[in-house]
């Protein structure tokens, strides 16, 4: 393979990485909640600068992820808490409550700006050096990205099918009402499907601050290709998500290889299109 190619293959599989961990939060929200949550990036967002404030502080980096998950998912379930149930409980359309947070969103990155200010800003660490790889250079920091990616997946892949809040999670994505029936607590499971969603997206916005610089817009610029990853693998699935993010992220890189890096989010959308052509359900079914 072309020595630019593999690079940029490994870049892609890097940002897929990143994309899988905030679309997984995406589509455990609209698996369960039934809710397009726009204002998802830029809690994306809020976990980078929350992990950049406490390595400001003087906390090592991961400690500081640590922490800055710990505060995006108390975030997740003040919204929850202040916003959402109130008006589940007055039942809200659909398309009300979408609408609903992409005023959400503004208010997040503005809230944002106000604080950090909109230049570009970095963690508090050493200049990450290379690994090669035969003929390629894997930068430091991407092979920590893939890491801890691979790990937060098979995390949450136990928390799924080896825990009993990952068992009614399935139950009330399937049938809310049927498992209300025989059982379940929909608003434990509701509260643990925020903390999960908390904890993965903050992480993804941690781990992005580590291949980017931290800046305002950063989850917004991911949104897109989120929203594109859920459908490409099916809305409501999870592990399908993280196919897509990784067909994503790796189209997104490789595709700068003939193409002007400004097409990445066509592409993305792109290669969404063209697999819906032919299995218009996305590639997996869209449940957990």
């Amino acid at each position: 393979m072309n020595v630019e190619l593999a690079q940029l293959l490994i870049n892609g599989l890097a940002l897929g990485g990143i994309i899988a961990l905030g679309s997984v939060g995406l589509t455990l929200v609209y698996g369960i909640l039934r809710l397009s949550n726009f204002a998802h990036g830029d809690f994306l967002t809020l976990g980078a600068y929350l992990t950049l404030l406490a390595n400001t502080w003087g906390l090592p980096l991961p400690l500081a992820m640590v922490a800055g998950c710990g505060l995006t998912i108390g975030a997740f379930v003040l919204t929850e808490a202040v916003l959402w149930a109130p008006v589940r409980r007055r039942q809200t359309s659909p398309t009300t409550m979408m609408i609903m947070s992409i005023g959400l969103a503004l208010f997040l990155r503005n809230g944002l700006i106000l604080i950090w200010g909109s230049q570009n800003q970095n963690y508090n660490l050493p200049v990450f050096g290379a690994v090669r790889l035969g003929q390629l250079q894997v930068t430091t920091n991407r092979m920590v990205v893939l890491g801890l990616a691979i790990l937060a997946v098979i995390i949450l892949h136990l928390l799924l099918q080896k825990t009993a809040v990952g068992r009614q999670m399935r139950a009330v994505a399937d049938n809310p009402e049927l498992a209300k029936v025989a059982g379940v607590n929909v608003q434990r499971v509701i509260l643990w499907t925020w903390v999960m969603a908390g904890g993965l997206t903050a992480l993804g916005g941690a781990m992005y601050g580590l291949i980017t610089a931290v800046r305002p817009n950063m989850g917004w610029f991911l949104l897109l290709p989120m929203f594109a990853t859920v459908i490409l693998g099916g809305i409501g699935n999870p592990y399908g998500a993280i196919v897509g993010a990784l067909i994503v992220g790796v189209a997104q890189e490789v595709s700068t290889y003939w193409l002007p890096s400004e097409y990445k989010l066509g592409v993305a959308l792109g290669v969404m299109m063209l697999v819906l052509l032919v299995r218009p359900q996305g590639l997996f079914r869209g449940t957990m």
